[in-house]
């Protein structure tokens, strides 16, 4: 039996049992453990043991409980929803004003949480209800709560580029100041796209009434701060970091030490609160390290099979490809896969495979990773299957089915593929930022 035949068999089971509903890190850690032990023995099948080794010692993984940790803090106190309290006073009186300060709040909640989910938790359940019953669109404002969530994991501190810099042995920082031009220029053309749909279709996202938005300064003020607040602790983070007065898993424990002094501060830090954001950054946390466990097992069976060079004789030998289009396949398969799994499952199940072919192809793996998020979340919101899809349905408010759901997704799907091309097509806007900053 050829290695090749193998490593197919591999893959092919794990896809068959993840259909199955069980657990990704379970299936991707059974495929791999018993490959290993039928393959090499008894020694090959403690490749389970030294993967969980392997990541015990990768001190960047530090980051990822502080991260998720800072968000839910930030996020479960109450400040989301002060932000959105700012929104609707600020906004208000433009058409579609609450639609674009709503993609504002899904860009930094995300980004606080560093997951596309929390951003829209809070956009279902805080934002949406609120644009409906102000007679908002239905249709277009889910879209919008859909489309915005996915921008924050592009920016700093990014959990998923977190993990793909140490999978892909790339300098996180350099990561986060590629995702910022990216992620602010689609978090931009969608609030265009709302914006010029308001003023031509007013009804889609009337001007709030005068009596509602007839606010004090001085209480506008006051409201402000609230967005002011998370902004602050990224900007204290990113200065530490990028400065090099602190390591990035310090500027991370900053981050979520000042998370919790602004709960704090604002009366809003009880025990409830507390034990809360702990148990979801433990689940959270514990998901990430199982799966990772899984993969790095899976990956390293896959290396020893030689699938990467067997994979990379296949594309440019036998098809005899050019680069740009085994890219192009590659970015395909990130689609398919995101219909069924997570940005990170699917990071650490292909990573092993791609990123040694994107190396040999010449390509900058920072400008990928950026490439490699966008698919991720195009995947997680194209119908029939995509992950986030279903839930959203899950949080919506009644009223909202799936054929709302479906048809409000198209415009931003729309808009994040042109992204992916025009930074596909123009690496600059990826790679100039952390070019310009570390030749300093």
């Amino acid at each position: 039996m050829s290695y090749e035949f193998i490593a197919i068999t591999m893959f092919s089971a794990m896809m068959v049992l993840l259909l199955t509903g069980q657990r990704v890190f379970a299936v991707i850690g059974f495929v791999g453990v018993i490959a290993a032990f039928l393959l090499w023995g008894t020694g090959g099948s403690e490749m389970g043991f030294a993967s969980a080794m392997k990541l015990v010692k990768w001190y960047p993984m530090l980051t990822v409980p502080m991260f998720v940790f800072m968000g839910y803090m930030l996020s479960e106190s109450g400040i989301a929803e002060d932000m959105y309290k700012a929104i609707h006073v600020w906004m208000g009186p433009i058409n579609g004003g609450l639609a674009l300060g709503t993609v504002g709040l899904m860009v930094i909640i995300s980004a606080m949480n560093g997951l596309s989910v929390a951003g829209m938790a809070i956009g279902a359940t805080i934002a949406l209800p609120e644009l409906l019953r102000r007679g908002y669109d239905k249709v277009m404002m889910t879209g919008v709560v859909q489309g915005g969530s996915t921008l924050g994991i592009l920016l700093p501190p990014s959990v998923v580029l977190v993990l793909y810099g140490m999978i892909a042995r790339v300098p996180v920082g350099q990561l986060w100041l590629a995702g910022v031009l990216p992620g602010l220029m689609m978090a931009a053309i969608m609030a265009a796209y709302v914006y010029i749909r308001c003023q031509i279709t007013p009804s889609l996202g009337p001007a709030l009434p005068a009596s509602e938005r007839n606010v004090p300064l001085r209480e506008k003020i006051v409201l402000l701060s609230a967005g002011i607040v998370p902004l602050g602790i990224f900007a204290l983070m990113m200065w530490l970091f990028l400065s090099g007065i602190a390591s990035l898993v310090e500027s991370s424990a900053v981050g979520a030490i000042s998370s919790a002094l602004v709960a704090w501060q604002r009366g809003r830090l009880t025990f409830r609160l507390w034990n809360d954001v702990l148990q979801k950054t433990l689940g959270i946390t514990c998901m990430f390290m199982w799966i990772l466990i899984a993969s790095l097992c899976f990956g390293a069976v896959f290396d020893g099979l030689g699938a990467v060079k067997s994979i990379e004789r296949f594309f440019l030998g036998d098809l005899g490809l050019e680069p740009w289009q085994v890219l192009v396949l590659m970015q395909v398969s990130f689609l398919i896969m995101g219909m069924f799994l997570d940005d990170t499952a699917m990071l650490v199940i292909v990573a092993p495979l791609y990123i040694p072919l994107v190396q040999k192809l010449g390509f900058d793996l920072v400008w990928y990773g950026v490439l490699y998020t966008i698919t991720c979340q195009i995947a997680y919101i194209t119908p029939p299957f995509g992950y986030n899809l279903f839930m959203m349905r899950a949080m919506a408010p009644p009223g909202i089915g799936m054929t709302d759901i479906y048809r409000s997704i198209w415009p931003f799907v729309g808009i994040m593929v042109a992204s992916l091309i025009i930074i596909g097509v123009f690496p600059e806007i990826a790679t100039w930022l952390p070019n310009n900053y570390y030749s300093k």
